[in-house]
């Protein structure tokens, strides 16, 4: 984060020094001839945080002659009020970019903010690592996606932009373009979209810094023949060093994500058995750290069905194993006895117990027999299922139970029961509820509305259901929730 406290100290510091140097100054004019004052070599302010002075400063400090210098004259204090006023914008910019925590939002924040200080109307950013690893994007201010298409057929190497993001020489600084229209080698297709669109002026500026290397590059078009002034140049340079640091931090956040994604993705069932009489959908979305939330869908014997959900304890990669192994288990057990899920949860409760002691784990396995809609299930402290119907919408009564590894010896009854045809079984890990921020008794009543709100043509459709509960649960999307959970549906309808 910029210092600004500093910055300002800094310059007041430069100031005052300016001022004491004006009153030394006013005291050897009229001690010294002027010939001998003309042929003194007058010192130079230099330049402070990098903002252009135009007042001169001593560059030592002597002790003041007989007269104390008063306080700083207009002049100075219209300086130090233009660069404190400068310097706060600054500050609340970087504020407001550090408060993005998606990269979007920051890529986003950065295409406003440098518009804003250099005063133009719109933008554009690609982000493009040159690494070659990571994320790419582009994104547009104020230009439509079509407008987007035509600036892209404009040859790379022919734009200000393109050349930024080649990082070719004298480009460190920004690239400069006051009258695109007036220049004599602009290239033809370069000067035909700037006509349509209807910009005159660009300047552009690399996303770089010695540790994060060259991520990108942001353009900012004008309306007219125009550039930024020094001093604005300096303060989008200032800002774009600090998002470009912001910006690498996201990219391997982002990246984290990805893999913990993929790891999770190939832990889980690659696609969903076909059986007759049954339809299934499932969403699965793994949280920022990696959780242990899993499903599984598995054909048995004489075309039978096993459903499971579960969640593993903890987070990260040792849970995301723990739930790998767990659902291999699981699989194993369901294929030898999975008519009877008590005797399957209890084996993988025997499991987890030896094996992993310190672990806990909860889970739901379903033995379902489409042909004759007949599903017999058990559960380990977990979330019991919904029924959706044209005539019901209702959660399955279960037996109340511990979760796995909690009990020296698991045991719970199971519970039997009977979709009708056109109805819908909905098993979920309790991420999905938690992500809605409620309280678990809210969380489950507003689970009982979204599923009855799912529209009659839907009904039918196992992954429209689960998509609806979804948007319902959580209107905002799951990629913006800040909630660590994991969370999993997985919808089985009944023909």
């Amino acid at each position: 984060m910029l210092d600004i406290g500093l910055l300002v100290r800094v310059h007041v510091d430069a100031l005052i020094v300016a001022q004491n140097h004006m009153g030394v100054c006013d005291a050897i004019r009229r001690i010294t001839p002027v010939g001998k004052l003309a042929a003194m070599s007058a010192p130079h302010l230099p330049k402070v945080a990098g903002i252009d002075p135009e007042v001169p400063v001593s560059t030592h400090t002597s002790a003041p002659l007989t007269e104390v210098p008063g306080p700083p004259g207009p002049f100075i204090q219209d300086r130090l009020a233009g660069w404190v006023s400068d310097l706060t914008t600054l500050h609340e910019l970087t504020e407001r970019l550090a408060g993005t925590n998606t990269l979007d939002g920051a890529l986003n924040e950065l295409l406003q903010a440098g518009a804003a200080l250099v005063g133009a109307r719109r933008g554009l950013l690609v982000l493009e690592p040159a690494s070659g690893e990571g994320p790419s994007a582009t994104l547009g201010l104020e230009l439509s996606h079509a407008e987007l298409g035509h600036i892209a057929t404009v040859p790379r190497a022919a734009t200000a932009l393109g050349r930024v993001l080649d990082g070719l020489p004298d480009t460190a600084d920004g690239v400069t373009s006051p009258d695109l229209l007036g220049e004599k080698d602009l290239d033809p297709r370069h000067r035909e979209v700037a006509v349509r669109l209807g910009y005159a002026a660009s300047y552009a500026l690399p996303l770089a810094s010695e540790a994060a290397g060259r991520l990108g590059a942001a353009v900012w078009l004008y309306d007219e023949p125009a550039e930024p002034a020094q001093k604005q140049r300096h303060l989008a340079g200032l800002y774009a060093r600090y998002a470009t640091e912001h910006l690498a931090r996201l990219i391997e956040l982002e990246r984290a994500r990805a893999d913990v994604a993929a790891v999770a993705e190939e832990l889980l069932p690659s696609r969903l058995p076909r059986i007759p009489g049954v339809q299934l959908a499932a969403r699965h979305r793994t949280g920022p750290r990696g959780g242990g939330d899993w499903y599984d869908a598995l054909p048995l014997p004489d075309r039978t069905l096993g459903l499971a959900v579960g969640s593993v304890g903890g987070s990260g990669p040792s849970a995301m194993a723990a739930m790998g192994r767990l659902r291999a288990s699981l699989r194993a057990y369901a294929v030898m006895e999975g008519e009877d899920p008590v005797a399957v949860l209890s084996d993988l409760e025997l499991l987890l117990r030896l094996t992993e002691p310190a672990r806990t784990a909860t889970a739901l396995f379903a033995y379902c027999e489409p042909a004759a809609r007949k599903v017999v299930l058990a559960g380990a402290g977990h979330t019991p299922p919904l029924v959706l119907g044209e005539r019901r919408c209702e959660f399955v009564e279960t037996t109340l139970s511990a979760p796995l590894g909690m009990l020296a010896c698991w045991e719970a009854p199971s519970v039997e029961f009977s979709p009708a045809p056109g109805e819908t079984v909905l098993l979920y890990t309790d991420g999905l509820l938690r992500r809605t921020g409620d309280a678990m008794d809210r969380a489950f009543a507003r689970l009982h509305s979204a599923a009855a709100s799912v529209p009659k043509p839907d009904r039918h459709d196992p992954a429209a259901v689960a998509d609806h509960v979804l948007r319902t649960m959580l209107p905002d999307g799951l990629d913006r929730s800040d909630s660590a959970e994991d969370v999993v549906i997985l919808a089985a309808h009944f023909d």
